[in-house]
């Protein structure tokens, strides 16, 4: 086991990773921007180190930086949590050269699974369905017309080098192509450093369900499960639960083979997720491989009663996992809500500002995961998530309830949040009874648009 691991990243991820370490009996060490000085992950790490200033990309991106930290601290592991340099190839290259375990797969490994061209490709080749789109990547509009036109729309535009819904646009017409193609090469080339763009055909009414693994260096792998992550908005989910109201035992094993099926095609190894789109009539397609701890993963963890990011360290180690797939249980069920610092009546605009008021509160089954509190002040430079606020019971319907209470309780105060939004998600009939899918806040936008006017 390590004896020291340095946590590359930031607000309430770095502090899950701090207590899994903590529980664990490693050492660990908080680098920080100096606009993250007076955070959380800084005062309940055993030491930190300053790797430059707020923007990240002169901080959380600096890979020299890091690295000098861990050297300077004498680290052994690096855990990257996710975002910043979760999914970045060559960071796992340069951990691995200056003899620093980075705590997930292999560098080639996040390199093919992080190239949407090449993970279709393989999976398909693994026996997975997958989403009917072109053959490759898409060089230019011309040839994006030619593939439209063969296709038929509705049509995805999608970032080759993608992930976390960046360099993603929606194409329901051919008058919107050319506009379309251009802005989804910007924003891949800002979010990625690579313009390459494919096309997948839009399935529509489908829900977005993922499969969580754990695979180690021995061949063994396990799923626990799924999740849904229909609701969402322009592909950042807002709301996860497991199970999925819209998958059963039977449908769950299909699914959980075919994600083991795929990730050991490519010899997998780490915690990962298989994520899918499930059509109404329980046909599902393969979309990506995230080949990192999700944001997601309590929920996971909720019902399956599996700490993840302590087994992502234990296999990261070298260790074997611990169960057989026929040892995992799903019990009750788990809702996920991300409280974020945006406006829901300015289009979700982002709200930096003072933290003037806190309370979390408690209760039976109920976990937040958070870095606030008072006087926090929340830095323009990162992503807008606060918290995620997460409830157990041993129903669906008794999870709700339960998240409806707990959204009733917690205080924030100086900022504006989404957790108005999402307690009109909690009484809300359709979703109550389980009848959502990717399009349900576009929905329930326009709706209340309507209803506005």
């Amino acid at each position: 086991m390590f004896n020291k691991i340095l946590i590359a990243n930031r607000g309430e991820i770095a502090l899950r990773i701090i207590r899994a370490c903590k529980e664990l009996g490693i050492a660990t060490v908080a680098v920080h921007s100096e606009a993250d000085a007076n955070s959380l992950h800084v005062r309940f790490a055993d030491e930190d180190v300053c790797i430059g200033p707020g923007p990240s990309s002169q901080s959380y991106l600096n890979i020299p930086q890091i690295i000098s930290a861990a050297e300077l601290t004498d680290t052994d592991a690096i855990h990257p949590g996710y975002g910043f340099l979760a999914e970045n190839a060559y960071f796992a290259e340069v951990c691995e050269s200056c003899d620093l375990k980075f705590i997930g797969p292999s560098a080639e490994m996040i390199r093919q699974m992080g190239d949407k061209v090449f993970a279709r490709h393989s999976m398909a080749e693994a026996g997975l369905p997958i989403i009917p789109g072109s053959h490759g990547v898409v060089e230019d509009i011309k040839i994006a017309r030619e593939v439209a036109n063969e296709m038929g729309y509705p049509l995805l535009l999608k970032a080759a080098a993608g992930g976390g819904g960046k360099g993603i646009r929606l194409v329901k017409q051919d008058k919107e192509l050319r506009d379309a193609f251009q802005m989804a090469q910007a924003e891949a080339q800002g979010s990625f450093g690579n313009p390459a763009l494919y096309i997948e055909r839009y399935i529509e009414k489908t829900r977005h369900v993922e499969i969580q693994i754990l695979a180690d260096q021995f061949g063994n792998m396990v799923h626990l499960g799924e999740r849904d992550c229909s609701i969402q908005r322009k592909h950042q989910k807002l709301v996860e639960e497991s199970p999925s109201p819209a998958v059963d035992e039977e449908l769950r094993q299909k699914m959980g083979a075919a994600a083991i099926n795929g990730a050991k095609s490519i010899g997998y190894q780490s915690a990962g997720t298989v994520e899918f789109l499930l059509t109404p009539d329980r046909e599902f397609y393969f979309m990506e491989m995230n080949t990192r701890i999700q944001v997601e993963h309590p929920v996971t963890e909720m019902v399956v009663g599996i700490d993840l990011v302590k087994e992502q360290i234990r296999l990261a180690a070298g260790e074997k996992i611990r169960w057989e797939q026929k040892q995992i249980k799903l019990s009750g069920h788990a809702i996920e809500c991300r409280i974020n610092a945006e406006d829901p009546e300015r289009d979700f605009a982002p709200c930096p500002g003072t933290i003037s008021g806190l309370h979390i509160p408690g209760g039976p089954e109920v976990r937040i995961d958070t870095y606030l509190y008072v006087p926090y002040r929340i830095p323009p430079f990162y992503d807008s998530l606060l918290a995620k606020v997460i409830t157990h019971g041993e129903t669906r319907e008794e999870a709700i309830n339960r998240m409806q209470r707990v959204l009733e309780e917690v205080i924030i105060e100086g900022v504006p949040t989404t957790i108005p939004l999402h307690q009109k998600i909690m009484k809300d009939p359709n979703f109550r009874k389980g009848w959502v899918d990717t399009t349900y806040i576009e929905t329930m936008t326009e709706m209340a648009k309507q209803e506005a006017a």
